[in-house]
């Protein structure tokens, strides 16, 4: 058979192959594009401290946590390339050098695409072994609601040169910080982030404090595991910790509770009617989140991917 090569267009992260019609890419690349780069350019970063010299980076992207101290700097996730210069020179207003340490709860590309300029830049980055694994390697994500967004593998500088298991320790800034993965949740690959002495952990994907989770059901994802997950943290922390999501405003131990609550009646609800031979069509109709809608917004994307994590 002959080898044809499809040429294909990238915008933002999705990809449009050269064989989609020209007048729908012509309409996407010059109407859309310009809208996206705006957007890239106008996000700026704030910031929360949530301790002495802990502070949590808000952008474009996932939430940052950073620890600045004698040592150095290090973070966790590290958002968009775009980004990597915003966050960097509020850094250095924090009093913080160079970013010495980057430690990713998981590999999806709003929390890991800073990482090719930062290790470029001498950052030592720290990941899961599933996490490192997927990086180096195409991958593509439903998420339901959105085209699909096809993620290319990252070059050796993006790459995590130490990894876990299940537990790692690190002591940097005067403090002990844990690295934990209870098992498959928002992907395979997600860590829990614990700055011990700071009493502060941060969940990544796995808490979204900003509307309903996104569970990676095509690789690996599980409504179950994100419960078991969120279950775990909650038992290494008190009611004092700063709980940091993936995304939203800062949280509470509290919140955390309320999210695993919410997330075990969703799941319950769904249950019982899967075991009864319901369709996804028809778990949807049933409203299993309907208390929670209010707050959480459209629940397709959750009840689509838990669905298919239940019926596996």
């Amino acid at each position: 058979m002959k080898n044809t090569k499809v040429t294909t267009y990238k915008i933002g992260r999705v990809w449009i192959p050269d064989y989609v019609p020209g007048v729908i890419a012509v309409v996407v690349l010059i109407i859309g594009f310009p809208f996206i780069v705006e957007s890239q350019q106008s996000a700026e970063i704030s910031t929360e401290a949530v301790g002495d010299g802990r502070y949590v980076l808000f952008g474009r992207g996932g939430n940052i946590l950073a620890s600045i101290g004698e040592q150095g700097v290090l973070i966790v996730d590290s958002q968009f390339p775009d980004m990597v210069p915003k966050y960097q020179s509020t850094i250095r207003s924090l009093g913080g050098g160079d970013i010495d340490f980057t430690i990713n709860t998981h590999w999806h590309y709003d929390h890991a695409d800073g990482n090719e300029m930062l290790g470029e830049a001498g950052s030592w980055i720290i990941a899961h072994a599933h996490s490192r694994d997927m990086m180096t390697k195409h991958n593509t994500i439903n998420t339901v609601v959105n085209p699909l967004v096809e993620q290319p593998p990252y070059s050796q500088a993006g790459l995590p040169v130490a990894t876990f298991e299940q537990r790692m320790e690190v002591f940097f800034n005067g403090e002990q910080i844990d690295l934990i993965h209870p098992g498959p949740a928002h992907t395979m690959g997600d860590a829990a982030i614990f700055l011990r002495d700071s009493n502060i952990v941060h969940m990544g994907d796995v808490f979204n404090n900003a509307g309903y989770p996104f569970i990676d059901a095509d690789n690996g994802g599980d409504i179950e595991g994100m419960i078991a997950f969120c279950e775990a943290v909650l038992g290494e922390i008190n009611s004092n910790t700063v709980v940091v999501p993936g995304h939203g405003p800062v949280a509470t131990y509290n919140d955390l509770a309320e999210y695993i609550t919410m997330l075990t009646e969703i799941r319950g609800k769904m249950m019982i009617l899967i075991g009864q031979g319901a369709s996804l069509e028809e778990v949807i109709a049933a409203k299993p989140t309907e208390n929670w809608d209010a707050e959480k917004g459209d629940p397709l994307r959750l009840i689509d991917r838990a669905y298919l994590s239940l019926t596996r």
